[in-house]
């Protein structure tokens, strides 16, 4: 059965219900703060690897208020290394561990979740949580497809929970500084955004299939995923090449550069038309089903426009940035990177304006957008990548990669999230899932 098909009920049930909730989540517990003294949030870690390490090793270096009661995780060495780093240098109880992130969500002491698992678990996990009452820190992209997104919107609101998606840049003391700066008119309206991911990319060869790592629950790993042989490419880091699991190229780096697109584009509803491309350009022989490349270019109701473009094969970036943004207005552009830096150029002649400055040079946001997680969390406040935001960043990985894998261009409607006249691509807005470990019934 699609798992989707009670999603119109599920969202207007949401909708009434969202308010009472939220009221009633407001109150007690670690949600306030004591005297100047921050309470402790209560933490349950659930996906150990690479992005986990650095978000751990951030709290763990700047002291954070909070406690790390588990840590989950199918593979045991990734538990062991994170235990160690936490209980040598954090705090003096060790955390529970375990590889069912079900005993996470069974722990009513449990205030939220930081989420960094593959793309495909993030909306299973997720929706669950939030029943269970726990805030959630996901890693992006929030949805593996574009119907997650939705029903992440909606259980946010239905119980009432913060949500905060790893867009770490829109924390960042240079994206708030640019903000005023392009809200203030320094290039006069924003019609155009254009992102890029320009980084040398290798050829992975496929591998044979083996044997898992020892102790790993490799079943649990592909989760709500379609059952496949263990092979090595379909595990650490190299997962990111298959369908099954990750979103490619645009999924990885480029939804970074796409959230700042939208955002410096002030963009609030889903594009109206999608044109994509993509080929095998350089990579001959890699072992990943997505292209190698692709631009993709979105059409806003407003006749506002986003471009897109990843590229494997240079070192050299776009204008001095491997990941980049311009933001091309009425009176001037801006050149923009999650790297932590913005260069303005005004009129005709393009003569320099405003930039980030020394001081805020190279900021890209981690500590901010993480402290901004836990101060929802305790004071019941908005975050920048709610999920809402963070859909309309996410929607357009999806519907960028759906125009590529069917007509190349397509019509989309904003207000019904669906294509216009193309079943074959409103099918891959959702897609089955692999039980026991597909999507909740949250009614």
């Amino acid at each position: 059965m699609n798992p989707f098909s009670n999603r119109r009920q599920f969202l207007q049930q949401a909708s009434q219900t969202s308010a009472i909730l939220a009221a009633a989540t407001s109150l007690g517990g670690v949600h306030g703060f004591a005297d100047d003294k921050p309470v402790k949030v209560r933490l349950g870690i659930i996906g150990c690897g690479g992005i986990m390490t650095y978000h751990v090793q951030g709290l763990v270096d700047r002291r954070e208020a909070v406690s790390i009661a588990w840590l989950c995780d199918v593979d045991p060495a990734q538990l062991e290394r994170m235990d160690k780093y936490v209980t040598r240098e954090f705090q003096t109880e060790p955390p529970e561990r375990t590889a069912l992130y079900e005993e996470v969500l069974k722990d009513r002491d449990v205030d939220a979740v930081i989420i960094a698992t593959p793309h495909h678990w993030h909306a299973p996990i997720a929706l669950r949580a939030m029943a269970a009452g726990k805030d959630c820190y996901i890693e992006k992209p929030i949805s593996h497809t574009f119907d997650e997104g939705p029903l992440i919107i909606a259980a946010a609101k239905k119980f009432g929970r913060v949500v905060q998606q790893g867009s770490q840049m829109r924390s960042s003391p240079v994206t708030v500084k640019a903000e005023k700066l392009l809200k203030d008119g320094v290039i006069g309206e924003v019609k155009v955004a254009r992102a890029w991911t320009a980084e040398t990319r290798t050829v992975e060869k496929p591998l044979p299939d083996g044997t898992p790592p020892r102790g790993a629950d490799y079943d649990r790993w592909l989760g709500p995923a379609p059952k496949r042989p263990f092979n090595p490419h379909r595990w650490h880091q190299t997962w990111r090449m298959f369908a099954d699991y990750g979103n490619g190229e645009i999924g990885d780096d480029g939804i970074h550069d796409l959230d700042m697109a939208a955002w410096g584009l002030g963009i609030t509803t889903l594009p109206k038309q999608i044109t994509a491309r993509g080929s095998r350009m350089l990579l001959d022989g890699h072992a990943s089903e997505y292209p190698d490349n692709m631009n993709v270019t979105y059409e806003y109701p407003d006749g506002r426009l986003l471009i897109y473009e990843n590229y494997p094969f240079t070192a050299y970036g776009l204008h001095g940035f491997d990941n980049g943004n311009v933001f091309y207005g009425t009176e001037g552009y801006m050149i923009f990177s999650r790297r932590g830096a913005f260069s303005v150029f005004q009129g005709p002649k393009g003569t320099p304006g405003p930039t980030e400055g020394k001081d805020l040079r190279g900021q890209r946001g981690y500590a901010e957008h993480m402290a901004e997680f836990l101060n929802a969390v305790r004071q019941r406040t908005p975050t920048k990548a709610s999920a809402d935001v963070a859909h309309r960043s996410c929607a357009l990985v999806h519907l960028g990669e759906i125009a590529f894998r069917t007509r190349g261009r397509l019509d989309f409607d904003p207000a019904t999230e669906r294509f216009i006249d193309c079943d074959e691509a409103n099918a891959l807005l959702s897609k089955n899932y692999r039980e026991p470990y597909g999507l909740p019934e949250l009614g």
